[in-house]
Formats: C-alpha cells, structure tokens, sequence
C-alpha cells in the first residue's frame, strides 16, 4: 500500500499541466512575428543566393537573365579573380590580420576585463570609462593622428601595423562586452580555486576563462565581422602596403572602368562572404548559450 502511494507521489511530482490555449492577441502576434522574419529572411538570402549564381555567370548572362540559371557552370571566375586579379594574396593577407589581431585582442581583452570586474584597486573604474570612451570616439577622426603614429614609428603600410592598429580599434568593445560576463560569476569559484592551490593565472585561464565562453564566442564571431569587413582603417593605413581583401576588391571593381567582369567580380565577392559564414555556422552553437550553464559545466 505504501509503495503504491509512493508511486502515485511520484507521478503527481512528474506532472505536467498543459499549456494555457493560445488566444487571439497570441496568434495575431506570432502571425504577424513570423511574417516579418521571413520578410527578413528573404531580404538577406535572396541577394546572397544571387550574388552566389552570378558568380558563375559572364557579364552579359547577367546582364540578359540577371535572375536565370547559369547556362554553364563557369568555375574559371574564381580562378580569375584568384589568380589574376590577386584575391588570393589579398584573401592571405586578410587571414593573416585578422586572425593575428583577433587573437591577440581576445587574450588582452578577457585579461583587461577580468581584471576591472573582479578586483578594486585605484584607477581601475577610470580605466573602465576610458574603455567606454573608446567606443564613443568615431574612428575616422583619429585617421590623421594615427597615420603621423604609424609612420613615426616605422609600421605604415605594413601588416603588422595594421594588425596593431585592429587590436587597438576592437579592444574597447571587447572589454565592455566581457566586463559583464566576468562580474555576473559568483566569487565562491574563485575562493575554492584559491583553497585547491591555483594561483591567479591558472585560475584565470583554467577556471574563469572557459565558464565565459559563451561571451568569448559572441565577442570573437562581432569582432571578426567587424575586422574582416573593415576598409576605412586599411584605406588609411595601409595605402600603399600589401592590400588586404576589402581593399582588394575596390581595387579589382575600379581597375577595369566600363569593361568590368563581373562573373569574376561577384566570384572574388562570394570568397570574401563564405568565411563570415563559416565562422558563423561553427559558433552558432555557442551564441545560443549563457554564462550560467558554462558555469554549471
């Protein structure tokens, strides 16, 4: 008798009540929510899917049938635009920037905010609002004072300074985005490190830094968009230095005045996309998680 009603307990603890009915103002809502992403949707797959099928075009098939099939599937567009029109130096230039100055950025940022958010000390709250300036200040007005910088000290039009003058230009935001991230952890982490013998790097980098690794992802996928797709900066700095990919293509649309090939043109522009979309699908996954279940790992 005991065991049955034990069981009957159990099963009274597993239930679940059923969802509430769905009103009208809810399916109003979620009729019109559906629609505007789709909406949304179509907007930015539709010019993506086409730039990708022009990429395979010659420049008078778009011009005749800008929305048809490719007659045939021209792949020498991209060995064009890889080759001949240099996007293959320029997408190794890019790769190189970007990933150097992203993981240095990554490194210095998590550190600097780790730092602001879990200890006090004596300028640490000017430090943050000097960060938070940084993100006010708009970039193009410190192009003449960092050229003359740049060029006193030897780094204009090098890839290595444009690599330095990247990590200064995503490390403000990544400070901001990540002070969050390490504030909102409890400090008992910290403490039972301290008891287990772990010293403050190895705690930093073994404890606290994978338990933001859902922030770490968020920050690295917004900073590489926003490196990889920069032109202002290389225009700037790296005029007459190895051209990295968005210089590159302004070059290669500019170079042919009227007669511009445009299968290769939208070829070179599909190879620029195709990593922002790598990038994304790999850290998809950790967009979707929080700071709390990295905690609970």
């Amino acid at each position: 008798m005991s065991t049955k009603i034990a069981s009957q307990e159990m099963k009274a603890l597993h239930f679940n009540p059923r969802k509430p009915a769905m009103t009208t103002g809810d399916r109003v809502v979620g009729a019109v929510s559906h629609t505007a992403l789709t909406i949304w949707s179509l907007i930015v797959i539709l010019p993506l899917l086409w730039t990708f099928m022009s990429s395979f075009k010659t420049s008078s098939e778009i011009f005749a049938s800008p929305f048809a099939l490719p007659s045939q599937w021209r792949f020498d567009n991209y060995v064009r635009a890889w080759s001949e029109a240099g996007i293959g130096s320029y997408f190794l230039n890019s790769v190189i920037v970007v990933g150097s100055a992203l993981v240095i950025v990554m490194v210095l940022g998590a550190m600097c905010a780790y730092v602001l958010a879990r200890y006090v000390f004596f300028g640490s709250k000017a430090i943050y609002y000097l960060m938070l300036a940084g993100l006010t200040f708009p970039i193009f007005l410190a192009m003449v004072p960092l050229f003359f910088v740049m060029k006193r000290i030897g780094l204009l039009n090098t890839l290595p300074g444009l690599t330095l003058v990247y990590v200064g230009f995503a490390l403000p935001f990544t400070v901001f985005f990540l002070f969050s991230f390490f504030k909102s952890l409890p400090h008992e982490i910290t403490e039972a490190a301290a008891l287990d013998g772990a010293g403050e790097w190895r705690t930093f980098f073994q404890v606290m830094l994978p338990m933001a690794k859902p922030g770490l992802a968020s920050v690295a996928i917004f900073n590489f968009l926003g490196l990889w797709n920069q032109f202002l900066i290389p225009v700037a700095i790296n005029a007459a230095g190895p051209r990295v990919l968005s210089q590159g293509l302004a070059a290669f649309a500019g170079q042919m005045g009227y007669a511009v090939d445009f299968g290769a043109l939208f070829a070179a522009v599909t190879v620029t996309v195709v990593p922002v979309l790598i990038v994304y699908i790999i850290f998809q996954r950790q967009l979707q998680g929080s700071v709390s279940q990295g905690t609970s790992k």
